[in-house]
């Protein structure tokens, strides 16, 4: 991460996606480079407060910092913080958490 610090605002989560070199069928090792769809596995590095009910009442998210999840692939909004390529998602776009 850089030396500048993110927070999220309302159900709002920050992901880092995974740079994993991949390998195809018949062995051959594409780079993270690679021109390819975006991922759709990431690592969670922010978590906003959480979604507010018309009520007022906050629903806290279900996800924390360093789950690895996997998410909506056009989902995200893209931002670049320093050097860090990363993704903006609301809650609702996560599918799933990986364990």
């Amino acid at each position: 991460m850089t030396d500048k610090n993110i927070r999220p605002l309302g159900d709002k989560i920050v992901l880092k996606p995974s740079s994993e070199d991949e390998q195809t069928k018949s062995g051959i090792f594409l780079p993270a480079t690679a021109e390819k769809e975006k991922p759709e596995q990431a690592e969670v590095i922010a978590v906003g407060p959480g979604r507010k009910t018309d009520e007022g009442k906050l629903i806290e998210p279900s996800v924390k910092v360093g789950d690895t999840v996997l998410f909506q692939k056009y989902g995200p909004t893209e931002v670049k913080l320093g050097e860090d390529e990363l993704l903006v998602v609301s809650e609702s776009d996560i599918l799933a958490v990986i364990e």
